[in-house]
């Protein structure tokens, strides 16, 4: 029987990625991407939540309603991961990212908002529901500026590259 992607059999390669260009990948999978998963734990255990997201360089941005269980959670205890996945065809085509780090709550007052803001594309959200885009919301706004990530992509082993690569801030 033939093989559509033969370098997927055999030993998987253990080989890393230079810094740069393995940054280059996690920010083109941030980037080309908009939902991920939220996982946070609470009295009642731990929760995944699907969320839309923005990206910021090694962060995701996105708000919250103030008494969702996930913010209720990440109240409790900030550590959170975020897995951040492609559609997946096969196993050549995994690519994905499990990014570790705090979830800052930043208020409409807060002083670091604006920074992030600037990345928040509020007025999709806006048009959705139809407010007008005149005024912008006052949402929370929640950061997670990603602590480490572990990086997977199938396609590396084309290469002789690990399928697995980890960055650390």
């Amino acid at each position: 029987m033939p093989l559509t992607n033969p370098w997927l059999s055999g030993p998987t390669p253990n080989k890393r990625l230079d810094r740069e260009r393995l940054e280059e990948r996690i920010l083109n999978l941030l980037s080309s991407q908009n939902m991920c998963v939220l996982a946070t734990t609470g009295p009642d255990g731990p929760l995944a939540t699907p969320v839309r997201y923005y990206p910021l360089g090694f962060a995701v941005l996105f708000t919250a309603a103030p008494r969702s269980p996930k913010m209720r959670n990440i109240a409790a205890d900030p550590r959170v991961s975020v897995g951040i996945f492609a559609p997946l065809v096969g196993l050549a085509s995994s690519r994905g990212a499990q990014l570790f780090g705090t979830a800052r709550v930043l208020d409409p007052q807060h002083p670091d908002r604006a920074h992030y803001w600037t990345a928040f594309r509020w007025e999709n959200e806006h048009a959705e529901r139809g407010r007008p885009l005149s005024e912008p919301p006052e949402d929370t706004l929640v950061v997670i500026e990603a602590e480490r990530i572990v990086y997977t992509e199938h396609w590396l082993r084309r290469e002789g590259f690990a399928p697995r690569q980890f960055w650390r801030r």
